[in-house]
């Protein structure tokens, strides 16, 4: 059954932008749902906290807090955060949306990774929490639920800086025990945590992407903690023999127990990753983990790929596939390279088995690029992507190709200097002799805020559209300087440099604050005439009340006298119909004081007249007989008795 259709925000119109069409997951702080940005006609992520939570107030301005601030990070590699608001008992943050999984659904469905893989998805991971820590952020909850990996093969890291507000995990539920897999020992024993924490982590999760399975493992939360606290990370070769030493120093490095020994931040982490790699060869690199092996043989799907996508066929005939940044080579011996002088492997009955199996893998969508038959006149394009330049034209050198030139583009996923992707692309056929073109990234496309103080809010809208920016939240204050309706300022402020689609804050003048002027027992011609004086336009509101202003004059107005208004604020006048007519009691004969009491009760005012050198207490007369009525709030006159 889909529990989306018992939610009862999808299908809403939230704060009157976004319209949520489905959930996507749910957490123990908020609750996350693909909507529809009806301004800018763009899909996006709506994380909206749970209700129960929203009554926080100091939890409430935490997540605001945390959540401008990593806005303001503005990393390909971050999950970006448009903008924040709030209706009702909901309060939100709209963010990108990434269309795709989660490094733990990859995890859950092919188990462990090659080594080539793990460093693709560890690297950007630790170029975003790089980012974060020169910032002074802690994610402090880095595990594979927050690694998305995009259809497009793009990573990004989830919830930065929103754990922050959430605090620490204390009961000891399933998700507990998945979240404390990851914690270092120092979060555990003293509850400290910083950029040191979040290097343990990315190693926790480096580990099991090579070996398909967590460190430390327990049926209760407090079994892993013990171990955590007690035991060191193994070494991953322990698990998947023949993991080159390389990457079992890396592992080592990242989760030593003391956090002293640990790099520093995960700047430093990704330079050391940066390092084993280049002492890796493509084969430890392309190494197949034994499961995944042993489940090829098996003639089950190959666990540690990604899957390909078919293309249309090339000029040979050949189908060709292409992959995301994720593609794995295949499990199995490799094919040998153009120019060995060797037969490859698959002869004879070799060959119809792997006819077969190219058919099953087809079959199930798995596509045939990475098991390619080489029949020695053709090779394959070497894996690219993410490469630096210099590198990339190395490995095309190595494997006899050419280079028959390089584009650059702006790229907001690859780092400056690194390849896009080629043509052909990473894994296509090509003669031994071919030449590939590189396309080279420049980096992120840089946008400026532009200056737009002064501009109505319209034209500042369009203005930052303009550039490639995206209009965000919008506040009003008061201001003696810059004319109603105008912008005040710009929120990253006008000339800071952020990427396309980062959002900024506009804050737009009211005018001068107007002192609200007291009309009320005015006509209504001589109140709005008052209050036009003033700056401030007056609508009259149907129906009117009774009141002890007279008929036909202002009895009520709002705002009320004293308040502050912008000039052009409309004032509502209420209009009196007169006071209402009671019956006046008869008090006569009764005395001073409890003649008093029935008259007010009544609903009157009271006045005592006692003639000259009289101390008599009881009434002899009252100015409206008893019996009759006169107007609500008007002034009855009680006389005493004379000497």
């Amino acid at each position: 059954m889909d529990t989306t259709l018992q939610d009862p925000l999808v299908g809403q119109l939230l704060d009157g932008r976004y319209r949520i069409e489905a959930r996507i997951a749910v957490g123990g702080m908020a609750t996350v749902y693909r909507a529809v940005d009806t301004r800018l006609d763009r899909v996006l992520a709506l994380k909206v906290m749970h209700p129960a939570l929203a009554t926080d107030v100091s939890f409430v301005e935490r997540f605001i807090r945390e959540a401008k601030s990593v806005a303001r990070l503005a990393h390909p590699n971050v999950v970006a955060v448009f903008d924040q608001g709030a209706q009702g008992a909901y309060v939100y943050l709209a963010m990108e949306y990434v269309a795709g999984c989660t490094l733990r659904d990859v995890l859950r469905e092919r188990g462990a990774l090659q080594p080539r893989a793990a460093l693709d998805i560890l690297e950007p991971v630790l170029a975003a929490l790089g980012a974060a820590h020169r910032a002074g952020f802690v994610h402090r909850d880095m595990k594979p639920e927050n690694v998305l990996i995009g259809d497009d093969g793009r990573v990004k890291v989830a919830d930065f800086g929103l754990v922050r507000a959430v605090g620490t995990a204390t009961d000891s539920t399933g998700s507990l025990l998945g979240t404390v897999s990851y914690l270092a020992p120092e979060q555990i024993e003293h509850g400290t945590a910083d950029t040191r924490s979040d290097v343990y982590a990315c190693g926790v999760v480096l580990y099991e992407m090579l070996t398909g399975a967590k460190p430390h493992t327990g049926e209760t939360a407090a079994q892993v903690i013990y171990q955590h606290l007690n035991s060191d990370v193994p070494a991953p070769s322990a698990v998947v023999p023949g993991l080159p030493v390389a990457l079992d120093s890396l592992v080592a490095s990242a989760t030593a127990r003391n956090p002293e020994v640990r790099p520093h931040d995960a700047v430093l982490l990704l330079a050391e990753t940066r390092e084993a790699r280049t002492a890796l060869t493509d084969a430890e690199l392309d190494a197949v983990p034994p499961q995944a092996l042993s489940e090829a043989h098996d003639g089950a799907d190959d666990r540690t790929s990604v899957i390909p996508r078919a293309l249309p066929a090339d000029g040979d005939g050949a189908e060709v596939h292409r992959t995301s940044r994720l593609e794995m080579p295949p499990a199995g011996p490799a094919a040998p390279r153009r120019g060995t002088g060797r037969r490859g492997p698959f002869g004879g009955p070799h060959r119809k088995l792997i006819t077969i199996l190219t058919a099953v893998l087809l079959t199930l969508g798995i596509g045939t690029g990475v098991w390619y038959i080489n029949s020695g006149q053709f090779t394959q394009v070497p894996s690219l992507l993410g490469q630096t330049q210099k590198t990339a034209e190395q490995r095309l050198s190595d494997e006899g190709l050419g280079l028959k030139g390089v584009d650059r583009v702006f790229s907001d996923t690859v780092e400056r200097g690194s390849v896009v992707s080629s043509d052909p692309a990473s894994g296509a056929r090509i003669r031994g002799n071919g030449s590939v073109k590189l396309v080279v990234s420049r980096g992120p496309e840089v946008v400026r805020v532009p200056d737009v103080v002064g501009s109505s809010l319209a034209d500042a809208r369009r203005s930052l559209k303009k550039v490639g920016l995206v209009p965000g939240m919008v506040t009003r204050e008061f201001s003696e300087d810059v004319a109603r309706g105008e912008v005040i300022r710009t929120d990253p402020r006008a000339g800071t440099d952020r990427t396309p689609d980062t959002a900024v804050a506009l804050v737009v003048s009211k005018g001068a604050p107007v002192d609200v002027p007291d009309v009320t027992g005015l006509s209504a011609e001589d109140a709005t005439a008052e209050l036009e004086a003033e700056g401030l336009k007056a609508e009259v509101l149907p129906g009117r009340i009774h009141s002890a202003e007279a008929e036909g004059d202002v009895a009520e107005q709002s705002p009320g006298e004293g308040t502050e208004a912008a000039e052009g604020d409309t004032v509502q006048l209420t209009i009196s119909k007169g006071p209402r007519m009671l019956d006046v009691p008869d008090v006569t004969g009764r005395d001073v004081d409890e003649a008093r009491s029935t008259l007010e009760e009544a609903g009157f005012e009271v006045k005592v007249d006692r003639p000259f050198l009289s101390f008599s207490d009881t009434i002899a007369s009252q100015s409206v007989d008893g019996g009759e009525q006169a107007p609500e709030g008007s002034t009855i006159t009680i006389k005493t008795k004379g000497f």
